[in-house]
């Protein structure tokens, strides 16, 4: 696959992508999956079935044993330097396990992805003031990351994630230490970025933000995605 022969539409393409990790673990087997741009995704299974490991292929923290993956027209594991930094600048990533800087504020954090974008002052303060008022937590704005609860690291690494309107969002289990309102208020910070036109890839165990949707719903099993709605198998 190159530049030239992705469609225009499509923001990732998988093609027999596998993942095995020493002695000879396999993560992912022979995956072949496409997402189009402005798609939302909601990707479950049980832990161990992959899911962590298909997003870090996808922003380049893994590389895959065999097959390709392109990533905006481009072959994200054959980039290096500037190239990679572009790309990755594009590409917002709310980890499992946050990631945040402890030793720094809850603004200072999620500031850190426009400010390597050379965004004006004054447009990251708002930035970080309307997020942390969509996710509730406008009184941790000076708040250390580390004196944070886990549900409100989370949130602050979904803030931080989003912050720089990138293309493409890779979320891992952005809900798993919320209470209902909260999770509400994550899920429409998300489908806002969605309706403004990013792709978005969500990895979940939690059915309530999934059970009514209309998005597309794949399972890995086993290092194999199976569809549940809006495709078919793998």
């Amino acid at each position: 696959m190159t530049e030239s022969t992705i469609q225009p539409d499509s923001m990732i393409e998988m093609i027999k992508v596998s993942k095995v990790y020493p002695p000879d673990v396999k993560a992912l087997s022979s995956i072949s999956l496409s997402i189009d741009r402005g798609e939302m995704f909601f990707l479950i299974g049980m832990s161990g079935a992959g899911k962590t490991t298909l997003l870090k292929l996808l922003c380049n923290m893994e590389t895959p044993t065999n097959g390709l993956i392109e990533v905006a027209g481009h072959q994200i594991h054959q980039l290096k330097g500037a190239k990679l930094a572009k790309i990755r600048q594009k590409i917002g990533v709310a980890y499992q396990d946050f990631k945040l800087l402890d030793n720094r504020t809850v603004a200072e954090n999620i500031a850190i992805s426009m400010e390597v974008s050379y965004k004006k002052p004054t447009i990251i303060k708002k930035r970080v003031r309307d997020l942390l008022d969509q996710l509730l937590l406008s009184d941790k704005h000076d708040t250390m990351a580390g004196e944070l609860s886990r549900g409100e690291q989370q949130r602050v690494a979904l803030a931080r994630a989003v912050a720089n309107s990138p293309t493409l969002i890779l979320v891992d289990e952005p809900t798993g230490n919320l209470d209902s309102t909260t999770t509400a208020r994550v899920m429409n910070l998300l489908n806002k970025c969605n309706h403004a036109g990013a792709t978005i890839i969500i990895a979940t165990h939690d059915e309530s933000i999934y059970r009514n949707s209309q998005h597309r719903i794949l399972e890995l099993r086993e290092g194999k995605i199976f569809s549940l709605q809006g495709g078919s198998p793998s």
